[in-house]
């Protein structure tokens, strides 16, 4: 099943015959100047601590992914990424944004510097993914970086054969090792993203609470669609995830409702609020979960690792 046949009767039934409250063509809906808080009015649901695995693998993969910059992919990358690992699952991270921010955010790394990149990993047949692979400081937690060598590859794949393939064959090698792969795309839907989320199984939305947050949400479920018809038919979207969440201000609860009148269920319960926390333990190159671990920040992440598992199939990807 396809957004279109699926996920699309989920999101037309929460909407219900008001085109109006579609957050796709009119995200303020119905919702605008009514104060409306689905989120504070959703039943609260908790998960259970992830019970330990005996073995690791295969990996569930699972492209962050939305064309607008700043909505906070990469920091979800990162703090998603070390929750589940303090849950005992081997995570691998890899950064498929030439702007290298996870790579900077994660272990301080000077992306210049940086000799082999999944830049490298995509374009030399000589180069494998054990060799462009890096150990971060976190048990569990390991890196494929990239740089702005990477931005060239959107140019020098397009002569390629089945150039819309080229990550997920590069990754096949480890899946095995890891339960989870998160890729921290670039704010595009060039053939970066594609390739992204032709390897994915699964896709997560990050989606800031603020109005043009949601204005290229159409387009983004298009390229989804096509990926499932054309490249990769088991695509599912796992979620959209609410981020930069300030519960005081009327503006991002409005925000807030739209996404959950128009996606439903598929909008997961935990919602990241905005705090300074997170670019500070950015500039420290560590995860929230390491830089302030008994913050509201962390917790959330936390939360959100928890619900991110128990959604997943109960069989194989690190459930």
């Amino acid at each position: 099943m396809n957004w279109s046949e699926n996920d699309a009767a989920a999101h037309g039934a929460a909407v219900g015959e008001r085109e109006s409250a579609d957050p796709v063509t009119n995200p303020w809906g119905t919702t605008r100047n009514t104060g409306a808080d689905l989120h504070a009015s959703r039943p609260e649901r908790t998960y259970p601590v992830p019970e330990p695995v005996d073995e690791h693998g295969p990996a569930r993969i699972v492209a962050l992914c939305n064309q607008k910059g700043g909505v906070g992919k990469t920091t979800t990358t990162i703090n998603l990424g070390a929750a589940i690992a303090e849950y005992g699952r081997r995570v691998l991270l890899v950064d498929f944004d030439p702007q290298g921010a996870l790579s900077v955010g994660l272990g301080r790394l000077d992306p210049r510097e940086l000799d082999l990149t999944v830049y490298n990993l995509l374009m030399q047949r000589d180069v494998t993914v054990e060799d462009v692979l890096l150990k971060t400081d976190i048990d569990g937690l390991d890196l494929i970086p990239s740089n702005i060598d990477l931005s060239a590859a959107e140019v020098q794949l397009v002569g390629e054969v089945a150039r819309e393939q080229m990550l997920g064959r590069a990754l096949r090698p480890v899946i095995d090792d890891y339960d989870v792969v998160l890729i921290d795309c670039q704010p595009s839907l060039g053939l970066l993203t594609v390739n992204a989320l032709t390897a994915a199984d699964g896709v997560i939305v990050p989606l800031e609470c603020e109005f043009f947050a949601l204005r290229g949400v159409a387009l983004l479920m298009d390229t989804i669609q096509k990926v499932q018809e054309r490249l990769n038919e088991d695509l599912v979207i796992d979620g959209f995830l609410g981020t930069m969440y300030d519960p005081r201000t009327l503006h991002a609860r409005e925000v807030l409702s739209t996404i959950i009148d128009g996606f439903g269920d598929k909008v997961y319960g935990t919602v990241i609020n905005r705090t300074v926390r997170f670019p500070d333990a950015t500039v420290a190159g560590e995860p929230i979960t390491r830089f302030d671990s008994s913050s509201a920040g962390a917790n959330a992440y936390r939360d959100l690792a928890k619900e991110v598992l128990a959604r997943w199939p109960l069989s194989g990807h690190g459930a």
